[in-house]
């Protein structure tokens, strides 16, 4: 029976009554609606513990509770889909008894306040999030979103503390980190976006579940000792201002712990031993056993007396709560404790029984032979609130949306122009990033991080894996179902101009306070259009996070959908990388380049300002296109491939030019102003190399597909000379545009 009295006379923790009089739970996140319902659930008031624990599970990071009805509009299936959102991770067939698990998460709010530690703890979370399903992780990726980094050290010191610490940990745990993206805009100076994914391989017939099944099956707590660090940080990924907040709820992680926990997990699950297991993330080993009992209909008994911890005095409340990285909950079939045990022990890691599998559907917490907690499993899992939150178009559309962009005035000297684009931090060389980063290490690494996406082989066969994290926030902000569009449609091309097929989506949502209508409606729209984009290119999504409440002093951020898309080379002769590769072979372009300006990086670096309307995208001329690039590589036609996005074709002209070494001499037949047709973001848009001889046959596929397709140039000199409507307006030695584009983000960051 619980003795509240005792306990918490011993704990000098508030009692019941005091949460409720003294609105305590307001301080966990609860609203007083949700504290009533909890109470009615109950038929009680639920004292200081069990408050704690609903408040963390019906926070928003955990229970999705402003998003759930959004995220119900993404189709989640498709004939590779192994496993869909529900579990730690996504899984995609690929063939031979294999399968890809991936998944995205978000590390923003601690990202903010310790920007190292926040960023290393991002990355283990995810990481355990896949050899929770039993695949052994082979990648690493991220995506970054910072204020402007040239006049405000703040931002200089997030970013730089944010890098290392996802280097800290990829190197130290031994799993490269082969790609990424990073963008600066000072929509993102108080609340950086910090979106961490990881790859995993699996045997088709070893994945492992998070399920809480078999009455008496014993419960585990395996790795890592508890502490104090993370308590809360579900709520606290659920607030507004994440500076508001202290440093206790960042977690702090223990890379080689984790690589310790990693071995043993996977040498454990290989036993045939494990009912189930998950890792303690967000919410700690509340969510981890609600969650594994929610999804088997069971109950759990724990016994937070038996946690081993690391420091005195913990409180069941604090034992429940805390989010101490490298730790997972298993559940071991009855009679085989002895064989995590064992092997724990062989890993200098502990692994303890803490409690047992019951049949009532209670999530019940002892301390000894007093009972902390006592809850029905469904109230804290199917009983979370759910709101259909209020929905508004937002009066900015009409005024960025109507802006002019034909009153621009050209540029001078665009010779001057394209420099300041390859200077601009969000297109400038990341190498200052990535060259912290061991992206060699399993040696399996064949298309390094500067590519259009990154590629690893699949030991053993020909096969490979192609993988890229996407957003543009800007086009999202100025028409938000045309932006989710564009977002997953750049995400598949990337993939496809390594020449891979895209497989599926994880995606990480960030976006301001769902209780704003207008950021309802940028959420709502946003998936609409992605959903119609996975829809048309056949690229279901499979795992994901929603990352809200990403704003301070009034300021929101940009809405900012991240996609991470992972495509299959089918032979790794298809490999297909986006530096120029022999004098005198031709180069075409696939799509048309319409006056897209609005958004573009060309308008915010130039002109100063984020406007007009996003660029255009029609989904089925991108599955065209996709198809072509992928169906051109795979019969060997094309030597490179590059797709045109930030800074338009120039840009990506430039960024070829320099890869390879190797100078291009372009002409652009238009109408459209030379600034125009050469800045424009129009999508669809990617730039083939191909030897002569098969530029017939390139021709020849385009016009049997369907697709639009220009020959614009030849690959020669060590110029890149450009020509719009026979007049040249871009003429400069690539060693030049190189030195620009390599030395803007070292030079800032001196």
């Amino acid at each position: 029976m619980l003795n509240e009295t005792t306990k918490q006379t011993q704990r000098k923790e508030p009692t019941a009554q005091e949460v409720k009089d003294q609105k305590i739970y307001r301080s966990f996140g609860l609203t007083d609606e949700e504290y009533e319902k909890i109470v009615k659930l109950l038929g009680r008031m639920p004292n200081y513990v069990e408050t704690g624990i609903y408040s963390v599970m019906w926070s928003e990071h955990c229970s999705y509770k402003s998003s759930k009805p959004v995220l119900k509009r993404f189709p989640t299936s498709g004939p590779r889909v192994l496993q869909g959102p529900g579990e730690n991770a996504g899984i995609v067939d690929i063939g031979d008894n294999q399968a890809v698990v991936f998944k995205i998460e978000s590390h923003n709010h601690p990202s903010a306040i310790e920007p190292y530690q926040g960023a290393a703890t991002g990355v283990g979370g995810i990481i355990r999030d896949v050899f929770t399903m039993g695949a052994r992780p082979v990648a690493l990726l991220n995506s970054l979103r910072f204020g402007e980094i040239e006049d405000n050290a703040r931002n200089r010191y997030l970013f730089s503390h944010v890098v290392a610490g996802i280097a800290g940990y990829g190197n130290c745990i031994g799993i490269p980190t082969v790609a990424g993206e990073v963008v600066f805009d000072d929509r993102y100076t108080h609340n950086p976006l910090v979106n961490a994914m990881c790859v995993g391989l699996i045997d088709q017939d070893k994945i492992t579940k998070g399920n809480a099944s078999g009455a008496g099956n014993p419960v585990m707590v395996v790795g890592a000792r508890t502490g104090r660090d993370g308590i809360h940080g579900a709520t606290f990924a659920s607030a507004e201002d994440p500076h508001s907040k202290e440093r206790s709820a960042v977690q702090v992680g223990d890379p080689f712990m984790e690589k310790l926990l990693l071995e043993a997990c996977l040498e454990l699950i290989a036993t045939g031993a494990v009912v189930g297991i998950q890792d303690m993330g967000a919410a700690g080993m509340t969510s981890s056993s609600s969650e594994m009992a929610s999804r088997a209909g069971s109950g759990l008994e724990m016994d937070v007396a038996l946690v081993p911890r690391r420091e005195e005095g913990m409180t069941p409340y604090e034992i429940m709560l805390s989010e101490s990285q490298e730790r997972m909950l298993v559940v071991m079939e009855k009679g085989k404790e002895y064989i995590a045990e064992q092997i724990f022990q062989k890993w200098g890691l502990e692994a303890t029984v803490i409690g047992r599998v019951t049949d009532d559907g209670m999530l019940r917490i002892k301390e000894g032979d007093e009972i902390a907690a006592e809850i029905p499993v469904t109230t804290l899992v199917d009983d979370a609130p759910v709101y259909n939150r209020p929905s508004k178009r937002p009066a900015y559309l009409d005024e960025v949306q109507s802006f002019d962009i034909e009153g621009l005035p050209v540029p001078q000297n665009l010779n001057d122009t394209l420099h300041t684009l390859l200077r601009q931090p969000t297109i400038a060389s990341k190498e200052w990033v990535y060259r912290q980063y061991d992206y060699m290490v399993r040696t399996s690494t064949v298309v390094r991080p500067g590519s259009d996406a990154a590629v690893i082989s699949i030991r053993g066969t020909r096969k490979g894996l192609a993988m890229k994290t996407d957003g543009n926030g800007r086009y999202v902000y100025l028409d938000p179902e045309m932006g989710g569009k564009l977002v997953i449609a750049e995400a598949a091309r990337n993939v496809v101009c390594t020449g891979a097929e895209p497989l599926a989506v994880t995606d990480c949502l960030n976006y301001s306070s769902p209780e704003k209508p207008e950021i309802m409606y940028q959420l709502e729209k946003s998936a609409d259009g992605m959903s119609e984009a996975c829809r048309v290119l056949d690229t279901p999504v499979i795992s994901g996070n929603v990352s809200l409440y990403n704003e301070t002093n009034g300021i929101d951020i940009y809405p900012t959908p991240i996609i991470g898309m992972v495509g299959l080379v089918h032979d790794l002769d298809h490999i297909t990388t986006a530096d120029y590769k022999e004098e005198g072979n031709l180069l075409y372009m696939t799509g048309v380049t319409n006056a897209d300006i609005g958004g573009s990086e060309y308008l915010k670096a130039v002109h100063g300002t984020v406007s007009g309307k996003a660029p255009q995208i029609d989904l089925n001329l991108e599955k065209s296109v996709q198809r072509l690039t992928l169906s051109a590589i795979q019969k060997g036609l094309i030597r490179s491939a590059h797709d045109c996005a930030e800074g338009g074709l120039a840009v990506t002209l430039a960024e070829s030019a320099i890869a390879g070494g190797k100078g291009a001499r372009v002409e652009v037949a238009t109408e459209l102003r030379a600034d125009f047709a050469l800045f424009s973001e129009s999508p669809s848009r990617i730039v083939l190399e191909v030897t002569p001889d098969n530029a017939g046959k390139l021709e020849a596929l385009a016009k049997e597909q369907n697709v639009p397709i220009t020959r614009i140039g030849r690959v020669e000199g060590t110029n890149l000379v450009i020509a719009v409507n026979g007049q040249t307006v871009v003429d400069q030695p690539v060693g030049e545009l190189a030195n620009t584009w390599k030395g803007a983000i070292p030079c800032i960051m001196k």
